[in-house]
């Protein structure tokens, strides 16, 4: 649920730590001149709550169609679930009205909640378990149109109609990369009512891109696949969803990647939780590949 970073480019989220002032130095107190008891033994601290090992707090997005929603049916809700049940806890959501971005700083970091589902593997913010399934950037073309994409090396894509892409994606990268930003610019911030994603979080609603495509008035769009596979799958009109080869890499020859291993992520030290989830997270396969086939998200072997 988390572009977890990773694919995209995420913003600076942790908060600055500011330093305390000094007051400068006291004089040393004078010298006590009459008895006194001795002090009374200091009350040792309340021992800290032993977690509950019957609920897996997951943090999630309250409203971040399809990955996540209050009604627990997004597609990370969903794994969360399956996961959860895997190690006999119940799943407890923690439900966020920010973006899924949000999640790290403003919820994990402040131990309000304990899993965050749907980051990139090796989220450099957390601790992550091995990864549970691996996708990746897609076309989405109309089945009527015949643009059986595939790379964005295919010189098709620098003659079509807008290229519908997420903003501070590599498929955004891409864009400028073949020469098709400048020409897209305008539409796509059409998109956000001119809204600038400059210094705040501004991203195209997945199913808004989808719509483009659908309607004619975008030839293509790229984005990742389990942002928008649900909304393919739904679509009334035929929609072709293709895995974007791999190669793509920028005009200097460095690699942009497609395709991204996805974890959970927990508070770094909480080792003995990543345990438990990698091997709750072999128990679920099954289960977690029959979500990942009923809302239609392509899935290539993790690590590869």
């Amino acid at each position: 649920m988390v572009r977890s970073l990773g694919h995209l480019r995420w913003p600076l989220l942790g908060a600055t730590l500011g330093l305390a002032g000094l007051a400068g130095l006291a004089a040393p107190a004078p010298a006590q001149t009459i008895a006194q008891s001795p002090p009374a033994p200091a009350t040792p601290a309340p021992a800290p709550a032993r977690p509950d090992d019957t609920v897996l707090r997951v943090c999630a997005a309250a409203s971040q169609p399809p990955l996540s929603l209050k009604d627990g049916t997004g597609l990370e809700n969903r794994i969360a679930g399956a996961v959860a049940e895997a190690m006999g806890r119940k799943v407890q959501f923690v439900w966020s009205d920010k973006p899924a971005i949000y999640l790290v700083r403003d919820f994990l970091d402040r131990r309000l909640c304990d899993v965050v589902a749907g980051l990139d593997t090796g989220d450099p913010r957390v601790l992550t378990t091995k990864p549970y399934y691996r996708s990746g950037y897609v076309f989405v073309t109309r089945v009527q149109d015949g643009l059986d994409l595939a790379s964005w090396s295919d010189p098709r894509l620098r003659h079509v109609n807008h290229v519908a892409v997420p903003f501070g994606s590599p498929s955004e990268a891409m864009l400028k990369t073949i020469g098709r930003y400048e020409e897209d610019m305008a539409y796509l911030y059409s998109l956000v009512n001119f809204r600038s994603p400059r210094n705040q979080y501004t991203q195209i609603d997945p199913a808004r891109l989808v719509g483009e495509v659908a309607s004619g008035k975008a030839d293509v769009a790229a984005p990742f696949a389990p942002d928008v596979a649900r909304f393919v799958k739904a679509s009334s009109v035929p929609l072709r969803m293709t895995l974007v080869a791999d190669d793509a890499a920028r005009g200097d020859g460095q690699k942009v990647a497609m395709r991204f291993d996805q974890s959970m992520g927990v508070r770094r030290g909480d080792e003995a939780l990543i345990s438990a989830l990698d091997r709750a997270l072999v128990k679920a396969r099954p289960a977690i590949e029959a979500i990942l086939e009923d809302e239609g998200v392509p899935t290539v072997p993790t690590g590869s």
